[in-house]
């Protein structure tokens, strides 16, 4: 897990019975043709945010592997700085291409139908961990043992928690390891590595 010594993972989102979540290509509706990332070489494409995993590391990923970045590859990208955003943006045409978490596009399409049916999800990505709640290394052990015995419970806890978790469209909480964010460091480093290199020719 990145920053293993700044952060203390607390627990994990299930999401589906499992730690896990992807990144979705997603295009507009009305867009039959494009099959993959390769399709939209200058095109408009949206990112959630830099700091993003699904919304943008995932994307920048694929493209440092053949040789490209984000700027050189599409006409125009940009950050919307939301992944709700993203298919906004790609819903309307601003964007014909963008990168969002699975999750929050699956948890739209049963509360905002009308928003993501006016996008066609392309490709996914293999699962990564899900984003996790994290405490700072110097935050008491039992304070944190006290926010996981909250989380923990509320699949146990009808009156509240179950229902926030419905809401929330997840199944509860786990522990979680930090094994689950190895490749998403592996690609972070990557795509730096990349970058660097780039940068001294």
């Amino acid at each position: 897990m990145r920053n293993k010594k700044i952060f203390r993972l607390v627990a994990v989102p299930l999401y589906q019975g499992k730690p896990l979540y992807q990144s979705y290509l997603i295009v507009p509706n009305s867009d039959r043709r494009t099959q993959s990332l390769d399709d939209l070489s200058r095109k408009n494409f949206a990112f959630s945010d830099p700091d993003s995993n699904s919304g943008h590391l995932y994307t920048e990923y694929l493209l440092a592997k053949q040789g490209n970045n984000p700027s050189s590859f599409f006409a125009k990208a940009f950050f919307t700085w939301s992944h709700r955003k993203v298919v906004e943006a790609v819903a309307i045409g601003l964007a014909q291409g963008g990168a969002v978490d699975g999750y929050v596009w699956d948890t739209l399409s049963l509360a905002h139908p009308e928003l993501t049916s006016k996008t066609r999800i392309v490709s996914k990505s293999p699962q990564f961990g899900h984003p996790p709640f994290v405490a700072g290394a110097a935050t008491p052990k039992q304070d944190i043992a006290a926010l996981q015995q909250v989380l923990f419970r509320m699949t146990h806890d009808e009156e509240g928690g179950r229902r926030l978790l419905d809401r929330l469209n997840l199944d509860g909480f786990v522990y979680g390891d930090d094994r689950l964010f190895d490749s998403i460091e592996e690609m972070a480093r990557f795509v730096a590595e990349t970058s660097n290199n780039a940068s001294r020719k």
